[in-house]
């Protein structure tokens, strides 16, 4: 694997995104992550996950400076491989919980949206989906994944303009449930996991998928007609643009 460490001790994966700096999502890392959650869902000799990152990014979201020089065709998978990856992690029957430790936007995020807790580093840090002064439309299941967690309005208005929350007030809007000092990251993360996996494993899973059922059918639903739609804003001459100058920054950076 060369985008992400994974460790286990006492029944628990520990999955540590290691891509580069800010840990961007491009198609190894999602293909890796995707399969290594597969893997450990069908193992029983682990019982939960923590999935983290490094300071002072968790994920910085999808690697646009990648996506930005692919076809049509590699973009349209892409694209599909992503909603794909996040119906599995949705619907991912163990414990896991995020130890954001940094900045997680966009993508970022979602994988965060996913999990079943948010613990998240204190610090100067974001989190929130920003895809839409990014010039990307955001598909009903990614909103449905963030109105689950933080309810329909919050998640309509923080769209919509695209916020990006800091700590505290991911923590005020339930976005995160946690906050704690860095180095206290993993501790609090370990804590919180084990009294998870300390409940009867089957009860707590079913119980969970139950909770998610329809959030799970959502994101597992057709979604080829709004993937069109966001293809060809993705194309448009305005979204290139933006993506243009964003890619410009990074590059200076």
């Amino acid at each position: 694997m060369n985008t992400i460490k994974v460790s286990v001790k006492d029944r628990l994966a520990t999955i540590t995104l290691d891509r580069g700096k800010s840990n961007a999502l491009n198609r190894e890392l999602i293909t890796e992550l995707d399969e290594m959650l597969q893997n450990i869902s069908a193992d029983d000799n682990v019982g939960g996950v923590i999935l983290t990152g490094t300071a002072p990014f968790f994920s910085a979201g999808l690697d646009l400076i990648e996506l930005y020089d692919y076809n049509e065709e590699e973009a349209k998978s892409f694209w599909t491989l992503f909603l794909n990856f996040t119906a599995n992690m949705v619907a991912f029957k163990k414990p896991i919980v995020a130890a954001i430790s940094g900045h997680s936007p966009a993508g970022g995020c979602v994988m965060a949206l996913a999990c079943d807790y948010r613990i998240m580093a204190e610090g100067q840090y974001i989190i929130g989906l920003n895809e839409v002064p990014v010039g990307i439309i955001v598909p009903n299941s990614i909103f449905q994944l963030y109105s689950f967690w933080i309810g329909k309005a919050e998640a309509s208005r923080s769209l919509l303009t695209g916020k990006l929350y800091n700590p505290e007030e991911a923590l005020k809007a339930g976005l995160v449930d946690e906050l704690v000092k860095s180095e206290s990251l993993l501790t609090a993360a370990e804590r919180k996991i084990k009294k998870y996996m300390e409940l009867e494993g089957n009860t707590w899973s079913q119980t969970k998928l139950n909770i998610r059922e329809e959030l799970i059918a959502i994101t597992r639903k057709d979604q080829s007609a709004e993937l069109e739609k966001m293809l060809a804003q993705w194309w448009s001459p305005s979204t290139r643009h933006i993506l243009k100058t964003i890619l410009a920054n990074l590059q200076r950076k």
